[in-house]
């Protein structure tokens, strides 16, 4: 991320909690809070106003909540990286935020290690979501691609999906098991004992093989590939 910290607006309705994750920020070089806000709408105007690198966003909260929140500061900022850091794991929340443009969906009990790692992944242009919302993020993709006609839904072609995967090569397939279950580029480099450049480009290739745009198509291929 170079010698430049990213700048971080956080925005949380609870002080304590503000306080406490800004406590931990403090001590990782990578990242600087420059601004906190405790609603939606507040957020809105600092996001416009600032244009950080990095928006840490609650889900429920006053005047205006997280996912709406999301929806207008991307109308406004288009770049805007936002992460939803909240305890709601509802699907619901969890698709809505994404499909109205957040990077990341984080709940509030992820360990202090995994969340700088996460948040540094999302400025590097990854998406982020913790383990336990991936899986139902992935099946709700794969429900709408389905019912669009994106994505084949009766049994002969999904067995033909699965013969295509078959082909794969079993590095490729490691990844997509690893991309269904949320990890990041990093992560995956560890596992595989790979560089992050190395996984990106080997990700691209695979984006283009399989016809698909970003991580979270590849990981509705390797569910219905039964990878996943």
């Amino acid at each position: 991320m170079g010698d430049t910290p990213s700048r971080i607006l956080l925005v949380d309705d609870q002080v304590l909690y503000r306080e406490a994750v800004r406590s931990l920020i403090d001590r990782w070089s990578e990242f600087e809070v420059v601004a906190e806000a405790s609603d939606g709408a507040e957020a809105v105007e600092l996001a416009c106003a600032l244009k950080p690198d990095l928006i840490l966003l609650d889900v429920r909260m006053p005047k205006m909540d997280g996912v709406e929140a999301t929806r207008r500061i991307i109308r406004h900022v288009p770049d805007a990286k936002i992460v939803m850091l909240t305890v709601e794991s509802d699907k619901g929340h969890v698709f809505e935020a994404l499909q109205n443009g957040a990077r990341g969906y984080l709940l509030k009990d992820t360990p202090a290690r995994k969340l700088h790692d996460r948040l540094r992944s999302v400025v590097q242009g990854e998406m982020a979501l913790s383990e336990s919302v991936t899986a139902p993020v992935v099946d709700e993709f794969a429900r709408l691609r389905a019912s669009a006609g994106c994505a084949a839904s009766d049994g002969g072609a999904v067995s033909r999906l699965r013969e295509d995967a078959a082909r794969l090569s079993e590095r490729d397939k490691t990844m997509l098991r690893l991309i269904a279950q949320g990890k990041t580029n990093e992560e995956i480099g560890a596992e595989l004992y790979l560089s992050v450049g190395s996984v990106k480009k080997q990700l691209s290739s695979l984006m283009l093989q399989l016809g698909v745009d970003n991580r979270v198509q590849l990981a509705v291929y390797a569910v219905k590939a039964g990878l996943g």
